[in-house]
C-alpha cells in the first residue's frame, strides 16, 4: 500500500511540474499582452516574479534538455549543483517579488505567485532527488 501511495504522489507531481507550471506560465504570459496594463508597484512586482519564475522555468527546461543531450550529470556533478542553486535563486526571488504584487488586483498576481511557488519546489525537488 505504501508504494501504491508513493507512485500516486510521484504521478501528481510529475503533472504538477510539468504540465501545471508551464500551462500556467503560458497562460499567463497570454494574459499579460493581451490585457491593459497598469504600472503601479504591485503590477510591477508581479512582471518581475513572472520574468524570474519563467527564467527559472526555462533554465529547468534547458538543463533537462541538456542533460538528455549528454545522456546526464554524473552523481553530484558541479555543473548540475550551480544549475540547482541558480534556480532555486531565481524561483525564490520570483516568490519574494509575488508577495509585492498579490495585495492589489493586477494581471498577473496569481501567475507570478503560482508559477513562482511551484518552481521553488521544483528546485527542492530535483536537488532531493540527486
Amino acid at each position: 500500500m505504501h508504494n501504491i501511495a508513493a507512485s500516486v504522489v510521484a504521478v501528481l507531481l510529475l503533472v504538477f511540474f510539468y504540465v501545471v507550471v508551464p500551462a500556467v506560465t503560458i497562460w499567463g504570459w497570454t494574459r499579460w499582452i493581451r490585457r491593459p496594463k497598469s504600472w503601479d508597484f504591485a503590477s510591477l512586482s508581479s512582471l518581475v516574479a513572472f520574468i524570474l519564475a519563467t527564467a527559472s522555468a526555462l533554465l529547468a527546461a534547458s538543463s533537462i534538455a541538456y542533460a538528455h543531450a549528454i545522456e546526464g550529470f554524473r552523481y553530484y556533478d558541479p555543473r548540475l549543483l550551480r544549475i540547482f542553486w541558480w534556480g532555486f535563486l531565481l524561483s525564490l526571488g520570483a516568490f519574494l517579488f509575488s508577495l509585492g504584487g498579490v495585495w492589489r488586483r493586477n494581471t498577473l498576481r496569481w501567475h507570478a505567485l503560482a508559477c513562482a511557488i511551484g518552481m521553488v519546489f521544483f528546485w527542492i525537488s530535483a536537488a532531493a532527488g540527486e
